[in-house]
């Protein structure tokens, strides 16, 4: 988006002309690096630039792509599902900061900093229990670089739903919800009869046997008698930050 905004600005201004700011719009909207097809106008077609999936790629190609996004402009690169190793790489090469638990980096020249909230609401992230913290903060980390303000509400699941009552006036408050289980997934039914928002839930493989590595709590959350409950993947924090970022964005 910054590289667009500034040819239009130089337009406004006279600083770029007519023909240099079409000849700018024209340019290929993908970078080609051979092994990625780096997707340079996704935030202008979807509000969020291209987020960098970590798992299955080298550090190399990682590397690459951040340098392509850095070129066309974006100062806060998201990579998901990255590990230790690959991120120490990374790290050598570019700014970054790294949250081992969700597994998120984030690089680029901003890349020690969010932006500032500039979303309708909060978005509320409430966990069933401590184990389902890592899917949580995917989910956070991503809903705040897009500018969000998150408020997290973790261990309140249904094994003590007096945790979650003590706070519902925070829950009645959200713009959106997300509510994050593993188990049998009862949290989301729960948050989304007490909430007149939208709920997403993210169902975890935390569980014993029978959970099935999460198959249970999708399950359970796929059949939610509550009104307003949608459902992401098992363990998917980065689509149910990046969905909630969109609902508390409508409007503006």
């Amino acid at each position: 988006m910054s590289d667009i905004r500034k040819t239009l600005e130089g337009l406004a201004t006279g600083a770029v002309s007519v023909d240099e700011a079409m000849l700018r719009l024209k340019t290929e909207p993908f970078d080609d690096i051979g092994y990625a097809k780096v997707d340079l106008h996704r935030d202008i077609r979807q509000g969020a630039a291209e987020v960098i999936y970590g798992e299955g790629k080298t550090a190399e190609q990682i590397i690459g792509i951040v340098e392509s996004m850095m070129r066309h402009g974006h100062e806060r690169i998201l990579i998901t599902r990255i590990d230790q190793a690959k991120a120490d790489a990374v790290g050598a090469v570019h700014r970054i900061s790294y949250n081992k638990e969700a597994r998120i980096a984030i690089a680029g020249d901003k890349a020690g900093s969010m932006p500032e909230p500039d979303g309708v609401g909060k978005i509320v992230i409430a966990t069933g229990g401590t184990s389902d913290i890592p899917v949580a903060e995917e989910a956070a980390l991503t809903a705040e670089v897009l500018g969000n303000e998150v408020v997290r509400l973790y261990d309140v699941g249904v094994s003590g739903v007096h945790r979650l009552l003590a706070r519902k006036e925070l829950i009645m408050q959200a713009t959106v919800i997300i509510a994050v289980a593993g188990m049998e997934g009862a949290l989301a039914s729960v948050v989304g009869g007490l909430a007149d928002c939208p709920v997403i839930a993210v169902p975890t493989s935390v569980g014993y046997g029978a959970s099935f590595k999460g198959l249970s709590a999708l399950l359970s959350m796929l059949n939610s008698c509550a009104s307003g409950v949608s459902v992401v993947n098992i363990d998917n924090g980065f689509g149910a930050g990046y969905m909630a970022n969109m609902i508390n964005h409508v409007g503006k």
